[in-house]
């Protein structure tokens, strides 16, 4: 047998006749959909999903069995029943009109195969073993495995410059998202921050360019105007590139600043969430931020600048009367005055605390303390620091 043609379809607004209301036919209206396919069913019966498709008018039934002529005006039939005798008079029918028929039961008597397929973000899989579904699904599977993974990659070569926003978690590489560390290998220009998964920059190819602009606290850095200018800048000259910042991008990560600036700019942006160091800081030490019996509820605030400084819009007081657990970022240089404030608030000045810093790396640490005594620990940020009753469960265990 010759071999077969691979070929990529475009469906949209085309008629394609599936005959056959079973589960293999079902199998296939997803994709078919997504292809913008125009989909008639000729089947007597159908599966409860496929009637969930006709029903919400996504699918057209002909409730009967097919007959002679119903493949006219497609551009593509499946025939899809379990009754050999009914497939084999599809594809004849077919095959009288000119019109491409693949079969579900004997793929040495069909015209056309459907592959076994796979999407990850723009790159899709389809693969075919001469008529062997099973292997030719494994084969599909790993595949998709690797490029998730990102163990099978390719920089697309295409024009047109873009900017991901990618958050790259607290720090530890392992917590990157895939869709963020599939983004750092599709880079052409990675512009990157001193916190956050530095280290897979080390695995990028050569002629990636890496631009750090990392501030260090209370030292120079790249203002944000500057950042901003460098990723229109790059874009522009049709770059992919990726603004790698630590934790998650809109969790004061000024990251809606920068989309909204490549938006003006007519760039295109997307935005590809992180993990939290808010959030995954304390469980990596072991404190659940809400606990039944205890709070139902946590608060997570900037402590960049001190309470009363005309720049803060944090009420402290509020926040200490609100009974949930508290988050501080960014609260280093004033953690003795947020406590001052949060104890005048009405929160116990033995009130439990714990001081992660370094969360996820090796070098991670845990101090705890309480309320009052928190401006004399010594800290060096990066530090999360968690205030609440929720912190003793995690204290007791350490001591246990």
């Amino acid at each position: 047998m010759a071999q077969r043609y691979p070929l990529f379809l475009d469906l949209t607004t085309k008629r394609v006749l599936i005959v056959g209301g079973g589960k293999v036919a079902t199998r296939r209206i997803p994709r078919l959909l997504d292809s913008g396919a125009d989909v008639l069913l000729v089947a007597p019966t159908a599966t409860e999903k496929m009637r969930s498709y006709v029903d919400a008018g996504q699918v057209r039934w002909l409730s009967r069995r097919y007959e002679t002529g119903d493949v006219v005006g497609a551009m593509l039939v499946l025939a899809c029943t379990d009754d050999l005798e009914v497939n084999s008079a599809v594809a004849l029918d077919a095959q009288t009109h000119g019109i491409w028929c693949a079969r579900a039961d004997v793929a040495a008597e069909s015209a056309a195969w459907v592959p076994a397929v796979g999407t990850i973000d723009s790159v899709t899989v389809a693969v075919g073993t001469g008529g062997d579904p099973h292997r030719a699904r494994d084969l599909r599977d790993q595949a998709l495995v690797a490029l998730r993974h990102g163990e099978l990659h390719a920089r697309p070569r295409r024009g047109g410059g873009e900017v991901a926003l990618v958050g790259g978690g607290p720090g530890d590489p392992d917590l990157i998202t895939l869709r963020g560390y599939r983004a750092l290998l599709e880079a052409d220009v990675v512009i990157t921050d001193r916190l956050g998964p530095t280290s897979l920059l080390a695995s990028l190819a050569d002629d990636v360019e890496i631009v750090d602009v990392g501030k260090t606290p209370r030292g120079p850095g790249v203002s944000q105007d500057e950042i901003n200018a460098l990723l229109i800048d790059r874009a522009k000259a049709g770059k992919r590139v990726v603004r790698l910042k630590g934790g998650d991008p809109f969790i004061f990560g000024r990251g809606g600043e920068e989309v909204q600036a490549c938006v003006a700019a007519g760039i295109v942006v997307r935005v590809v969430p992180g993990v939290s160091s808010a959030t995954s800081a304390p469980l990596l030490a072991g404190i659940p931020l809400t606990h039944r019996g205890l709070n139902q509820h946590f608060v997570v605030a900037s402590g960049h600048v001190p309470p009363g400084d005309p720049r803060s819009s944090v009420d402290w007081r509020v926040i200490a009367a609100s009974g949930g657990t508290v988050v501080l970022m960014m609260a280093v240089e004033n953690r003795a005055a947020i406590a001052e404030e949060l104890i005048a608030g009405g929160l116990a000045p033995n009130t439990p605390v714990a001081v992660i810093q370094d969360a996820s790396t090796k070098t991670q640490t845990i101090t705890f303390c309480d309320l009052l005594d928190l401006g004399d620990q010594e800290v060096l940020p990066p530090a999360v620091i968690v205030i609440g009753d929720v912190v003793a469960i995690a204290n007791n265990s350490k001591e246990k």
